[in-house]
């Protein structure tokens, strides 16, 4: 997800905040089933790609911090990462399915509620948490890196891939890579700025 207040003083929690009414607000526009089949079908393709970098950020740098300064981070960290899961295998299936499928709609719904949960959660309880927690200065530090490992992870769902440093960290790059080289070839949009490219053309 791109952030154009993205400044250096920013921490990770503003950031993810950010990625956060984002992504609400593609989930707010797909919710009116307004739009061409196609056009849809591209929301979907940007909310998937947009959650996929989110989580990888957050299981890369995010989690880490939170098992080092909380005294539940453990168990916040893994019921965190099992919420990934499940919207990950949610995602895998709406890729694959078009938007003239009834499946489509109940996949999106599906996947909506899995990650309104998981922002309300981590927003009201996490976010808040870490800030008390963690210093300043760390959490400006860990924005940097999440930032980067956005940009060069993958964008397409990958059950099954390593959630926990330092496989994640290490596998990103190298998945994000081919995920960037199918996006290329097969037009696909990653993010709201290439739609809005893809409709002026």
């Amino acid at each position: 997800m791109t952030n154009p207040q993205n400044s250096d003083d920013q921490d990770v929690v503003d950031i993810l905040v950010a990625d956060h009414r984002e992504v609400d607000a593609l989930l707010d526009e797909l919710a009116t089933r307004q739009g061409t089949p196609e056009h849809r079908r591209h929301l979907v393709d940007v909310v998937i790609a947009e959650l996929v970098r989110h989580s990888v950020a957050e299981e890369a740098y995010v989690y880490p911090v939170a098992r080092k300064v909380l005294p539940d981070g453990d168990e916040i960290a893994d019921r965190e990462i099992a919420e990934h899961a499940e919207a990950e295998r949610t995602m895998k299936e709406l890729e694959s399915v078009e938007p003239a499928d009834p499946r489509f709609e109940e996949l999106l719904a599906q996947l909506t509620s899995t990650v309104r949960h998981h922002v309300a959660e981590e927003e009201k309880e996490l976010f808040p948490r870490l800030r008390a927690a963690t210093a300043r200065e760390e959490l400006v530090e860990v924005a940097a890196k999440a930032t980067a490992i956005k940009k060069i992870g993958p964008t397409r769902p990958h059950p099954g891939s390593p959630e926990h440093p330092p496989a994640n960290k290490l596998l990103a790059p190298g998945i994000g890579l081919v995920d960037r080289l199918r996006d290329a070839l097969s037009g696909r949009p990653t993010s709201m700025d290439e739609l809005r490219d893809k409709r002026q053309r």
